[in-house]
């Protein structure tokens, strides 16, 4: 069953054979390494996944050699038994630690959520703080104006400029406001 040879193919290029080198160090080696994943630049490189966290075989379902308790048992019993009681202790410490992980995570973020409670009330004040001062200097700015229109009542049209300015005065305070609203998270609590 061999089937008749098609057209012959073309002769592959042969590389050069490149020399053995035994690298002598941690850095060599990985010199070697990337000159020749740099050889041939087309070719993928294998990128490894991140590995997951260890985590010990569950317990058997259906446990077919049972050891009895009877007198007579063989030498080799007790290495079996020192086995499964090993990996059972592990499992229950892997068990323990992922408990008290989970408990530190549920802390760490209770920790977290507080803080920020106490720091959007820190804002929050602080916010309101900001704005009484602001009334105030608006008010302030208001009186001024009033006691100027009371001592100029015959120069009217100074005065819708002087108002026209004090509109701008205000337009000016209100771009520069402080851009403290974000909450600044306080961690040493």
């Amino acid at each position: 069953n061999m089937a008749a040879p098609s057209a012959p193919r073309p002769p592959r290029p042969r590389k050069e054979p490149q020399p053995l080198v035994i690298p002598r160090s941690a850095a060599e080696e990985q010199r070697l390494r990337l000159e020749r994943l740099m050889g041939n630049p087309e070719k993928t490189v294998p990128i490894p996944e991140k590995l997951n966290e260890w985590a010990p075989r569950p317990p058997p379902e259906f446990v077919r050699d049972v050891m009895g308790s009877s007198a007579g048992a063989g030498s080799g019993e007790f290495h079996v038994y020192r086995h499964l009681r090993r990996r059972e202790y592990q499992r229950q410490d892997f068990m323990d630690a992922m408990a008290e992980k989970q408990r530190l995570d549920e802390e760490f973020q209770k920790k977290l959520e507080r803080n920020k409670m106490i720091a959007e009330e820190q804002t929050a004040k602080r916010r309101r703080k900001r704005q009484k001062l602001k009334e105030k200097k608006l008010q302030a700015k208001k009186n001024k104006l009033e006691q100027k229109k009371q001592e100029k009542e015959p120069g009217q049209s100074q005065e819708q400029g002087s108002s026209e300015d004090d509109e701008e005065d205000s337009k000016e305070e209100e771009e520069k406001e402080d851009d403290a609203e974000e909450p600044s998270f306080v961690m040493g609590r």
